[in-house]
């Protein structure tokens, strides 16, 4: 995570006194589930297994747990070092993708609804979707899924959805990540080949334009070799933290600045939030996927 938030300017003044850690903002997640990893705290309020509708808070695949730790992870098992994003910000996850990582579109849906429930009790403001369905999705499919989404928006909620890793080529952006409404989120470095950590990684991120001509994703952030919490540390013999590549990754990181952003700027609206999101970007060279690049720095101004 430090090579993640140097690349972001994450270290402003405010986040260096942390002030603005996602205090008093609650996240609602849709995954593969989370464990009770020690540095959620007691920050997890609400679980629900909308897979094999379990009561026991659980993650058969790890995906959701590393997502969560991106997203709000305190950093408690390693000093701090992969602390997420908004370390002190409440989460509120419903299990809707299997141990393959795969889920139907009722799956998401029903979660949806749940979080719709649960937005006023617990006072939810951002929902990150790092889940992504093929671009081939059938009409009927799409329409459900990409309305159920869009609802989340319409009720004041701030969604946060990937890109996908069906890229680089055109118009293979993730649904629900062609949705005009919510925020998506690729990873960065455009169509170009990287360098991370000296090893070079051909982008995979998801773009469009989508059937709309709608340009996508909205922003970029990095999600290539992430490191963050592990779904398997229920067993101790596991390492606590483990790596991961994707726009999955990348959601996150912007969804825990937005959570960052909010704790500063309570009263903001979601539209508010994505205006602001798209002046603060950095356009640079080389990359030409929408807005650009997350800016912590003129994010938080």
């Amino acid at each position: 995570m430090k090579r993640v938030k140097e690349a972001i300017g994450y270290w402003t003044e405010d986040m260096e006194k942390g002030k603005y850690f996602g205090q008093g903002i609650c996240i609602a997640i849709l995954d593969s589930g989370i464990i009770l990893h020690p540095d959620f705290d007691r920050r997890i309020l609400e679980f629900t297994d909308f897979v094999g509708r379990q009561k026991a808070i659980y993650d058969d695949s790890g995906h959701g747990t590393h997502v969560a730790g991106i997203l709000a992870g305190s950093g408690k098992m390693s000093d701090g070092i992969y602390q997420g994003m908004a370390p002190k910000s409440e989460l509120v996850v419903g299990k809707v993708l299997d141990q393959q990582g795969n889920g139907t579109i009722q799956a998401v849906e029903e979660g949806i609804h749940w979080i719709l429930e649960l937005k006023n009790k617990r006072n939810i403001r951002i929902v990150n979707i790092s889940v992504g369905a093929k671009p081939q999705l059938n009409n009927i499919e799409e329409r459900n899924l990409l309305s159920a989404v869009e609802m989340l928006w319409d009720a004041g909620l701030v969604v946060v959805v990937s890109a996908g890793n069906y890229g680089p080529k055109d118009g293979t952006i993730a649904i629900p990540g062609s949705s005009r409404k919510v925020i998506t989120v690729g990873v960065t470095g455009g169509s170009q080949i990287v360098n991370v950590h000296s090893q070079k990684e051909w982008n995979y991120s998801g773009r469009g334009p989508t059937k709309q001509c709608v340009v996508k994703p909205d922003l970029t952030a990095p999600g290539t070799k992430v490191i963050s919490c592990n779904g398997q540390y229920t067993h101790r013999w596991k390492k606590p933290y483990i790596l991961k590549s994707g726009t999955s990754m990348a959601t996150p990181v912007v969804a825990g600045a937005i959570a960052c952003l909010l704790s500063k700027y309570p009263d903001m609206t979601n539209v508010e939030v994505k205006l602001r999101l798209r002046e603060s970007c950095l356009k640079e060279e080389k990359e030409e996927l929408g807005w650009g690049k997350l800016n912590m720095r003129k994010l938080m101004k």
